[in-house]
């Protein structure tokens, strides 16, 4: 349960349709760099998917997609591409009025 005196501090507004062609452009230019040891990776991938910034999923999902590509993921990798994937989605669907399948293919054609 959630104390009223709680939500604003808990829960934000879903970003807006121009955020998430925002989101959309730092994907398709994103050139971050990734952390080379698993363990730091794993640990800072997993605080920027709790901290609720779209942006911050972006780079965790872009990252590991780097990785992906060069074939050294490993499995809390996979696991974090993952929820990552599906937390973009959720925020491109719902700003753009796209399905999240719709979604999650536009977020993977930038890859």
């Amino acid at each position: 349960m959630l104390r009223e005196e709680d939500l604003a501090k808990t829960v934000r507004k879903p970003i807006s349709a121009s955020e998430a062609k925002q989101l959309l452009k730092h994907l398709e230019g994103w050139d971050g760099k990734v952390k080379k040891e698993w363990k730091a990776r794993a640990s800072a991938n997993q605080v920027a998917m709790e901290g609720g910034d779209p942006f911050a999923y972006a780079d965790v999902y872009k990252g590991l997609s780097k990785l992906e590509a060069e074939g050294t993921l490993r499995a809390t990798d996979r696991e974090h591409m993952k929820k990552s994937l599906v937390l973009l989605a959720e925020e491109v669907s719902c700003a753009l009025g796209k399905t999240p399948e719709q979604a999650r293919e536009q977020i993977a054609s930038d890859r």
